[in-house]
């Protein structure tokens, strides 16, 4: 009996042992699976504008930066544009949360949205783990070359006395869209605005005449402006830029209000595995640092703006009041 007792001891022994180290031998599985081992599988990026545009220049240089941070399968950039931005950032709010989907968003699909779309359907702050911000660019007035105004004082005289202006815009309920729409309202102008999908057709139009003019930002028209093919009447930055000493600030031209910065951040859906978004959060501001980045950035007009995730989120949650201000100032709603 007692030998009995012994053998069917050791046996239940036998069995917490052989189920304690299988549960043991799970934990590390989920921590590769979260962390030390992602990426796994390609990465998706993605981004809700089309190809061409600044936004697009700036994902695809990031996706080679996290590509050399994280070896393994890749980062690709997938385009969904479309509907205010809404269709891309949509997918990916409602994409698995499993640390294969990252977000390219900005000052529209992560702030403007929340107060311009009626019924939008995701939720810039809820749907979202902010991972960091990566960069702010200013915005620029540019007329064509040919154009008869050289200031912004003339163009908002063109408007009020010599018919209607055209203003191009990279997409309805864009930025682009509301900081004109906000010069046009406060200068009293009669304007006709004409929409694109994306800011790449809006500059090839600018530049052709088929536009009187187009609120841009600056990475996507600086080239431009500077062969002498657009005509920059003012640009959102704190002080003149200094290969462009020429163009104003719209402080200068009289237009402070349109001093509007876009801004760009990397997100994950709501959810997303912690180590992961810990992981890119810690490698962005490496990676802006690096100075062949940053060389590339500035070329391209982008101002490199780390913010962490936790000051990201601080960050967003006040500019999706800022732009509650424009929205009820501009008038400028869509419906979802």
């Amino acid at each position: 009996m007692h030998l009995k007792a012994i053998a069917v001891g050791n046996d239940i022994a036998t069995r917490r042992t052989t189920l304690s180290a299988a549960l043991l031998a799970m934990l590390p599985t989920t921590g590769r699976t979260q962390g030390a081992e992602w990426p796994a599988r390609p990465v998706r990026i993605l981004l809700a504008y089309p190809p061409g545009g600044s936004t697009d220049v700036l994902a695809r240089a990031l996706a080679e930066r996290l590509q050399a941070a994280f070896p393994g399968s890749g980062f690709v950039v997938e385009n969904r544009p479309g509907g205010a931005a809404v269709v891309g950032t949509q997918a990916a709010a409602t994409a698995a949360p499993d640390g294969y989907t990252l977000a390219l968003g900005n000052n529209q699909t992560h702030a403007a949205n929340a107060a311009m779309v009626r019924g939008l359907p995701y939720r810039p702050v809820e749907d979202f783990a902010p991972i960091g911000r990566l960069a702010a660019v200013h915005h620029a007035l540019v007329v064509p070359a040919g154009s008869p105004a050289r200031t912004l004082a003339e163009l908002a005289a063109r408007g009020r006395g010599g018919g209607a202006l055209t203003y191009a815009s990279s997409s309805v309920g864009s930025a682009s869209h509301v900081i004109a729409e906000s010069f046009v309202r406060r200068e009293g102008l009669a304007a006709t605005h004409v929409p694109y999908r994306g800011g790449a057709q809006a500059t090839a139009d600018t530049v052709a005449g088929v536009v009187d003019f187009f609120v841009s930002t600056w990475p996507q028209v600086a080239a431009l402006v500077r062969e002498g093919r657009l005509r920059c009447l003012g640009i959102g930055a704190p002080r003149r830029l200094a290969d462009l000493p020429d163009a104003p600030t719209f402080a200068e031209a009289g237009a402070p209000y349109m001093a509007v910065d876009a801004w760009f951040g990397l997100f994950a859906p709501a959810g997303s595995p912690a180590a992961v978004v810990s992981r890119l959060s810690d490698a962005l501001p490496r990676i802006l640092a690096e100075p062949d980045f940053a060389a590339r950035l500035a070329g391209l007009g982008f101002q490199p703006a780390p913010l962490p995730a936790a000051e990201f989120a601080a960050f967003q949650r006040a500019e999706v009041a800022r732009w509650e201000e424009l929205v009820a100032l501009t008038g400028i709603r869509l419906e979802g």
